[in-house]
């Protein structure tokens, strides 16, 4: 198992990857019970951070339905070790779309429900779930800021941004976490900077989609460089495409979906995968 990777400046640590909890909160999902027993199976695995959202539901009349699916399943794992859970704000879904709002006033209210959905008293990451064109940014990083010195959030940070994004933020709060989609398809998170510049500020990076996401799923299992290398490592190549991510940076803590117990105790595998120098600079050089 590789060593626990840091939350950012937090002073906490995670192992290095987690669990996203999307999937079982969206269109599709699976019936409640399993996906308490994907969430279990998943801690069980050795993953100790969850992602999840406000918004991980069908529309506006289900806001929370993942973060109360998690605090459900944490109330019922018997397993005894810390689990850090990681939820953002900053979205709505009216009849299901998908819509910024990053006015503060929306940010606070959306924070006090997510606190009444996980059952707690203060969340230990907040995230903004990404910028609103029709907002100041500095207004809704303003909001969380307040909500980090009202106590309601331990640790802040920011989903779907840009590297002067980060930098706009970080002069109003500290940022400890950055989560952009990042896989070996979509690259753009290396391209732009913003995993140099995580790396040089200390930090951390969740990578969403880290096997390609919903659109690029069978992408990975049918990529033959992927399956020459998982071939040789006894792995899948889901396992390769996670594994690879967390050669790559120090502060990559993947966070790939499931919606099964199965699929999210292969995630958990990948962790003890060691990739060789050759097989990274493989799919380093690699695009399909």
């Amino acid at each position: 198992m590789m060593k626990p990777r840091p939350l950012g400046k937090s002073g906490l640590f995670v192992n290095p990857i987690g669990l996203g909890g999307m999937p079982m909160s969206i269109q599709g999902r699976p019936d409640g019970t399993r996906s308490i027993r994907t969430i279990c199976a998943a801690l069980d695995a050795g993953m100790d951070f969850i992602d999840t959202a406000d918004v991980y539901c069908l529309n506006d009349e289900d806001i929370g339905h993942n973060e109360r699916l998690i605090a459900k399943a944490l109330r019922e794992w018997g397993g005894t070790a810390k689990i850090t859970v990681a939820t953002k704000g900053g979205l709505e879904r009216p009849r299901g779309a998908w819509m910024e709002n990053g006015r503060p006033e929306h940010l606070k209210a959306a924070c006090e429900a997510s606190l009444k959905a996980l059952g707690v008293d203060c969340i230990t990451l907040y995230q903004l779930h990404a910028p609103d064109e029709q907002v100041p940014f500095a207004e809704s990083i303003g909001a969380l800021r307040d909500l980090k010195q009202a106590g309601k959030i331990l640790h802040v940070g920011l989903s779907n941004v840009s590297v002067s994004e980060i930098k706009a933020a970080q002069k109003i709060v500290e940022i400890v976490s950055v989560q952009n989609e990042c896989n070996l398809y979509d690259r753009e998170t290396f391209e732009e900077g913003v995993v140099a510049y995580c790396e040089k500020g200390g930090i951390a990076l969740f990578p969403y989609s880290p096997v390609g996401g919903h659109r690029r799923h069978g992408r990975v299992s049918d990529d033959a460089l992927l399956q020459d290398i998982a071939t040789q490592h006894d792995a899948t190549p889901y396992q390769v495409a996670l594994a690879w991510l967390l050669a790559i940076s120090p502060v990559m803590i993947p966070i790939p979906g499931a919606s099964r117990p199965e699929s999210a105790q292969s995630s958990a595998a990948a962790m003890r995968l060691q990739l060789s120098p050759e097989d990274i600079a493989r799919i380093d050089k690699h695009s399909a």
